[in-house]
């Protein structure tokens, strides 16, 4: 997997970056539900979700999303320490226990801002299964640095 370290003068729309894998479990899914509050039966309790629609318990929304960006920072394109502005996110499939997910992401858009030294990328994102399924989609608007000569001179040209 090669890595690109990439400050916003560094990449173009239609750049693309992909992530490792990482399996969800069960202590993942309990663990979630803990550090949010969220106990809601499909996710953490066995008997109540193997009868549910899900036929077992299913990860959180949120622990998709959560997954998603944690895989992004590994991703083959990294950008330096920014400010993420928001995410417009889609659940379209459940994400079983010992789902294997990836996620991959593109540069869909791109714009400088008044601030000096930051631009915004926007990158759909799709978080795919060990099956090739997408189980969760959307982009996330993040803030980054433009190229240490950019951020000297407090020029956004």
């Amino acid at each position: 997997m090669q890595v690109r370290e990439c400050y916003y003068d560094d990449v173009a729309v239609g750049d693309e970056g992909t992530t490792p894998e990482v399996t969800v479990t069960k202590e993942m899914i309990l663990a979630y539900a803990d550090v949010s509050g969220d106990h809601t039966p499909v996710h953490v309790d066995e008997e109540y979700a193997r009868n549910s629609h899900f036929g077992g318990i299913v990860a959180h929304g949120l622990l998709g999303l959560a997954l998603a960006d944690g895989l992004k920072c590994q991703g083959t394109l990294r950008f330096p320490p920014g400010a993420s502005l928001g995410w417009n996110w889609d659940f379209a499939r459940p994400i079983h226990v010992g789902d294997r997910l990836h996620c991959k992401y593109r540069v869909g858009s791109m714009r400088l801002v008044k601030k000096p030294g930051w631009g915004i990328v926007v990158l759909p994102s799709e978080l795919i299964n060990q099956n090739g399924e997408v189980v969760q989609k959307g982009e996330h608007k993040l803030m980054i640095l433009r190229r240490p000569e950019f951020q000297e001179n407090g020029a956004n040209v």
